[in-house]
């Protein structure tokens, strides 16, 4: 049976508290705990055969701490939040043995290993031993679900199938076949995780000898919501790159901008514009990126991705502006990019299960209409407002805010209404059979349609959301929306005179 730890009432030796607070909120560095034997007999033909994968891991928080240390820092500036592992595992660095030997028996990926069951994805499932909290709220995540949100609706499988699957010309058109695997995964599949799955093992000749592995396909992956071998969803090492793990990483905008930043999801291109993006890439040299809590004023001077949406923030009197999460929508309302309209956010991470009133798997009809029985209610949605309000508050009033989230739900009416004009245009093509429904987004005027708010909504939205303007305006918001309407109504016309 796993033990709690309780500093306070277990009485942990004083010392062992002193160095937990020094080595979390000060920078010092207490003496590092001892290393595990599995973790000595890794690194003495890893520091050889993986230079820089030891070095990384030499210098990070995890070869300098253990989780009794970890967990003897205050309570507001605790990063472990599990029960304490058995045995020595609660006393020794967090090294190659601790992450890459647990829970082998679940793991379809594990192999013997000089002499070690040892597996090579490390999942949620194995940061859980310390980070359980932040495990579970991840789950609880879209992007956690990421994987299965886009391979298991078909809706959405169709569009990947119209961008990725190489096309067969027939009488003269392109017609949509399906993509290859290999394909998805460096593509959509990069960002939303691919299933990692063992296809037998293989033995390779390395400076030790001929060794044997298996053999992993969907491999390499670090998107949000791989499916690992233990069947576990989610990858840590999307935000907290392996094998460093570093908070300071995690917390700029640069890791967020490996997934939006394109012209579908453009958060990081918006944010670089905004106010926020200036003072941080002027002034971030002087900010703090690993405390926590992390404090407005203090650490930081204006919000970085990480800020409004995961860390938890505090003012300089101690005041909680906002706890630390890992369900990066427990703050935000709206759902605002890569659907055609905006809509409350849904009830459960896994969207597959919603469906319009068509039965569509969508959060939407095509006319808008929400399926309101997959999203929050209003009571919901108020309490998200609220608790993104108060991340603001750090630096802004309350009139500020205010006056910022009234112009952005603006903008989603707006922008929603420019999308539905542009369905409309769309509906009459399909009824009119100049567009064949059966396939939503394989012709040139259904591109146009996609146009319309995969890229220009969506970049209307984000803009406003996040006070990057040009987004919303002439950078793939408004003027490409007006226009890209006004290109689909003269098709149309152009289609009627040709009957």
């Amino acid at each position: 049976m796993a033990r709690r730890i309780d500093i306070w009432k277990k009485g942990l030796v004083p010392a062992v508290l002193a160095a937990g607070v020094l080595l979390f909120n000060s920078g010092a560095l207490a003496q590092a705990p001892p290393l595990s034997e599995a973790t000595e007999g890794c690194l003495m033909c890893h520091e050889e055969a993986t230079p820089g994968i030891v070095a990384d891991w030499r210098n990070s928080l995890h070869a300098k701490t253990s989780f009794t240390m970890a967990a003897a820092a205050p309570e507001r500036s605790r990063k472990v939040s599990s029960l304490a592992p058995e045995g020595e595992l609660a006393e020794v660095a967090v090294g190659c043995a601790e992450c890459h030997t647990l829970n082998p028996d679940t793991h379809k990926d594990t192999f013997n290993h000089e002499g070690f069951q040892v597996h090579i994805v490390v999942s949620p499932k194995d940061c859980a031993v310390c980070h359980a909290r932040q495990t579970d709220e991840y789950s609880r995540n879209k992007m956690g679900n990421a994987h299965r949100i886009l391979v298991d609706n078909p809706l959405y499988m169709t569009m990947v199938n119209a961008i990725n699957g190489p096309p067969v010309i027939k009488d003269g058109k392109p017609v949509t076949t399906a993509a290859d695997e290999l394909t998805n995964a460096e593509s959509c599949l990069a960002c939303h995780g691919t299933e990692v799955k063992v296809n037998g093992t293989q033995v390779r000749e390395t400076d030790f000898g001929d060794l044997e592995f298996p053999v992993l396909e969907g491999w390499p992956s670090q998107g949000v919501g791989r499916i690992n071998p233990d069947m576990s969803a989610g990858a840590c090492t999307a935000c907290h790159p392996r094998h460093g793990f570093d908070m300071t990483t995690a917390r700029k905008p640069y890791t967020c901008s490996q997934c939006h930043k394109g012209p579908d999801a453009p958060a990081y291109n918006i944010y670089s514009v905004s106010k926020h993006g200036n003072i941080q890439a002027s002034q971030d040299k002087d900010w703090d990126y690993t405390q926590k809590p992390w404090v407005a004023g203090r650490d930081f001077n204006a919000p970085t991705c990480a800020v409004c949406h995961a860390s938890g923030v505090e003012d300089a009197n101690g005041n909680v502006l906002a706890e630390s999460t890992h369900q990066m929508n427990d703050r935000l309302p709206w759902r605002l990019f890569g659907v055609i309209y905006s809509h409350p956010q849904p009830k459960e991470a896994d969207t597959t299960v919603i469906r319009n009133k068509e039965g569509q798997p969508m959060a939407t009809s095509l006319d808008g209409e929400w399926a309101k029985d997959f999203l929050i209610d209003e009571a919901a949605r108020e309490e998200r407002k609220n608790a993104m309000l108060g991340v603001c508050a750090g630096c802004h009033s309350r009139q500020w805010a205010e006056g910022h989230w009234k112009r952005m739900e603006n903008t989603l009416q707006t922008s929603d209404a420019m999308v539905k004009a542009a369905t409309d245009v769309m509906e009459e093509a399909w009824n009119k059979k100049y567009a064949q429904a059966d396939n939503l987004f394989d012709e040139s005027i259904e591109r146009k349609w996609m146009l319309q708010w995969l890229f220009y909504a969506n970049s209307t939205r984000k803009a406003s959301a996040m006070a990057g303007a040009d987004y919303g305006v002439f950078a793939g918001g408004r003027w490409d929306m007006s226009k890209n309407l006004a290109d689909m109504a003269q098709w149309l016309e152009t289609q009627k005179k040709s009957q």
